[in-house]
């Protein structure tokens, strides 16, 4: 069994699905989106984190680093990607947190124990669990037993989806969940793979085949203004979900924000969204008229 690394844990969130719930964040993501507001989540692997900003001088992480990976200069820490070994030392000994080690491993029963603890806010709201990432769908294993414990705990399970991933795991994992935030960039499929490193067709198919398996589907949308705000990806997204099986689909806009600059300095990257742009009222009101006219609901935000 493939374990993943895990880089967050959000308790009270009450936008990853209904009521209040626990969000478990894994790293690894097989898209690697312009706009990423995770940025620690595309790479599977642990990441050092360091901000300059809280970072008093003491130099008590270059004593710690067993491979004297770690250098105090009047720029703060530098470390050389080429001995660190991400032991962690470094952050463990970090008075200021200014150090950390993004991705840790929870075992099974370590997690559930975790989300256990949230149950009276689950029960007193409607809430759950929402597995998310990164994209926890790349660990069906982990992720079909604790979605099974949960289960059997008679716990909500969402799961939140770049639905860039094998049809035949997809449709597994859907017999053991009860909701999908599945996320839908762009239309077109070039401008999907300049902007998310991959195209777009098993996304759309895995949508498709998803919705006719009968399962509980909310499509979420990033909306950009100059990538997919404009009024032909609109329509056609609109038309798209309007055509699936079932019922049909609420839509979540979830409007672009420059919030993610920091985290990208302190993994040291470069942030490619800085020419991306917020979209404006304008926009959303386009949006959300167009989605309306489909007969689909619409709620910026969620």
């Amino acid at each position: 069994m493939q374990q993943p690394l895990i880089f967050d844990i959000k308790r009270y969130a009450i936008n990853d699905g209904p009521g209040i719930r626990i969000t478990i964040f894994f790293k690894g993501c097989p898209l690697s989106c312009t706009w990423c507001h995770n940025p620690e989540s595309i790479s599977a692997k642990p990441q050092k984190m360091y901000n300059k900003s809280k970072c008093i001088g003491c130099g008590e992480c270059v004593k710690a680093c067993p491979n004297q990976a770690c250098t105090l200069s009047s720029d703060g820490i530098i470390t050389d990607p080429k001995h660190c070994n991400l032991s962690g030392k470094c952050a463990e000994v970090c008075p200021t947190l200014a150090t950390e080690i993004s991705g840790y491993y929870q075992t099974i029963p370590e997690l559930l124990k975790i989300i256990e603890k949230e149950r009276p806010l689950f029960d007193q709201s409607g809430g759950g669990v929402t597995f998310s990432g990164g994209e926890p769908l790349l660990y069906p294993d982990y992720l079909s037993e604790i979605l099974d414990l949960c289960d059997e705990g008679k716990i909500h399970r969402t799961i939140d989806t770049c639905g860039f991933v094998k049809t035949d795991i997809l449709l597994g994992i859907a017999k053991q969940t009860d909701l999908f935030l599945y996320d839908l960039k762009l239309l077109d499929s070039d401008k999907h793979k300049a902007y998310t490193g991959v195209s777009n067709e098993l996304i759309l198919s895995n949508l498709v085949a998803l919705a006719e398996s009968g399962a509980n589907i909310q499509v979420r949308i990033p909306l950009i203004k100059g990538v997919n705000s404009d009024l032909k990806n609109i329509a056609a997204t609109a038309s798209f979900i309007t055509k699936l099986a079932g019922e049909k689909k609420s839509v979540n806009l979830l409007p672009y924000h420059a919030i993610a600059t920091h985290k990208y300095q302190k993994l040291g990257a470069n942030y490619l969204a800085d020419n991306l742009q917020e979209p404006d009222d304008m926009n959303l009101r386009q949006a959300i008229d167009c989605f309306t006219a489909h007969n689909l609901l619409t709620i910026v935000g969620g």
